[in-house]
């Protein structure tokens, strides 16, 4: 366990570069993120404590450490009181879908524990940092297709008959329940949030990984384990957010919100710096020009793309402007969600469709 010199202040954690077939360079070049590989990029998993791919601290008294290892040590400290879990909950990526993503889902939490074996599935949601004109998403079944047409149209790969194809426009965010067969890109660069999980099954007949072709016995098989896991009752759409105004020229924006994290975009200019207090653990992600970043006595300037875990315990956070920043984080929904967004006079069905009203599936509408 932790030692009595063992107390926490906001970590860098190493990222995680994926080179999987449909990346490109976009989060260096179009993000200004450094330290990348020359090679293609498609993900840089900015926090992470998924099995196998735990961030390491890269400075200060804990370094060396694993996100896993801080969490055992520092439960409540890290996630505030009275949490207690054997991971961090939540996992944020920048996405560069030069090439286009397979079509998959991720399981729900009861086909995650079902099926494969995990503590829980992976609800996701895309916040669209940037995007071609003309880009589009394919996310949820059409209304009315049954679940053997849905089998026939992806062994034909005719995705368009039975998928949703969505318009993709920069600021937007889609909240994906588990269980929702979906793609993006080309062209799109997306930060994403979502349960601490690596699930998913595809229906593709090419490797992500390397683009090498499926068989037919691996593709009917992953066919059927998708099958089982897809939910046809979920439509999700896109939303700009709901924002609210916290100081002169410092904008807050709820970007989406449900049970298993939410995500928030703030801006400031230069009138005020950012000031942001908080219960629980921060995601700080940099979407804008360096910035310095100040929370106690603590203080440090937070590159382009950079991420920091700012731990409960912190507390509240100061930035200065200008500033373009992501908060990602577990929420105490009434608190941190409906309680801010009511008394800024938004309804309850429009904060609802951030995300924790768009879950809609249950284990009735499996596919299976």
């Amino acid at each position: 366990m932790s030692s009595p010199g063992d107390h926490l202040y906001p970590l860098r954690l190493t990222v995680t570069a994926k080179p999987l077939v449909f990346g490109g360079h976009a989060i260096a070049r179009r993000l200004g993120k450094t330290g990348l590989p020359d090679w293609s990029v498609a993900e840089t998993w900015e926090c992470s404590d998924v099995d196998g791919n735990s961030g390491v601290v890269t400075a200060g008294p804990l370094a060396g450490r694993s996100l896993r290892q801080i969490v055992h040590d520092h439960p409540e400290e890290l996630m505030g009181p009275g949490w207690s879990g054997r991971y961090f909950p939540v996992l944020t990526k920048f996405i560069d879908a030069t090439g286009t993503l397979p079509v998959h889902l991720h399981a729900d939490d009861e086909s995650a524990r079902r099926l494969e074996g995990q503590p829980n599935g992976k609800t996701e949601a895309w916040h669209i940092l940037a995007a071609a004109p003309g880009a589009t998403a394919l996310c949820g079944v059409k209304d009315g297709v049954s679940a053997d047409r849905l089998r026939a149209a992806l062994e034909a790969q005719d995705f368009d008959a039975v998928l949703r194809r969505l318009p993709v426009r920069a600021g937007q965010t889609l909240y994906v329940p588990g269980g929702t067969p979906h793609s993006f890109g080309p062209d799109t660069l997306v930060y994403e949030i979502e349960q601490t999980s690596d699930i998913q099954q595809h229906a593709m007949r090419w490797n992500m990984e390397d683009g090498s072709p499926v068989g037919d016995e691996e593709f009917g098989s992953n066919l059927d384990m998708l099958m089982r896991q897809a939910d046809l009752t979920t439509r999700p759409d896109f939303t700009p957010g709901l924002g609210i105004a916290v100081g002169d020229g410092v904008e807050r924006v709820f970007l989406c919100a449900g049970p298993y994290f939410a995500l928030e975009r703030w801006r400031a200019g230069t009138a005020e710096p950012l000031r942001h207090r908080f219960a629980t653990a921060r995601i700080l992600t940099n979407a804008g020009a360096p910035v310095r970043v100040r929370t106690g006595v603590w203080s440090e300037e937070l590159g382009r793309a950079e991420t920091l875990l700012l731990p409960a315990a912190c507390e509240e956070v100061e930035i200065t402007g200008p500033a373009d920043v992501l908060f990602g984080y577990l929420p105490d929904l009434a608190r941190d969600v409906h309680r801010p967004l009511l008394d800024a006079g938004y309804p309850l069905h429009l904060i609802d469709a951030l995300g924790a009203g768009a879950d809609t599936g249950d284990t009735d509408t499996r596919a299976s």
